[in-house]
């Protein structure tokens, strides 16, 4: 049973409502990672898709995931059902017009 506890199913809610996933993932994934899954799997028929990880937020239980911290880390008891499907939302940022 402590095999499967240290896998989440995981799918990513476009801000459309569409879906990526689910995929499961190992509770020692770093957050980076699943940007660059997210921006693997991005879907090549949508408009103003992110370019880099950079471009990407990914939101669970109202809290922004930071790059450095892992799945493990994130995981919310009062969210995240075992055997259950955590659904994280995916907030793509404009690149950034820096002003000279």
């Amino acid at each position: 049973m402590a095999g499967s506890q240290d896998q989440l199913e995981i799918k990513f809610r476009l801000s459309d409502g569409t879906d990526i996933g689910p995929k499961s993932y190992s509770a020692a994934t770093s957050i980076v990672t699943l940007k660059e899954s997210v921006l693997a799997q991005w879907p090549k028929d949508k408009e103003y898709g992110p370019r880099t990880v950079k471009d990407l937020k990914l939101i669970s239980a109202g809290k922004v995931l930071e790059n450095n911290k892992t799945v493990g880390d994130c995981q919310s008891p009062l969210c995240d059902l075992p055997g259950g499907v955590t659904t994280m939302h995916v907030v793509v940022q404009p690149p950034s017009v820096e002003e000279g």
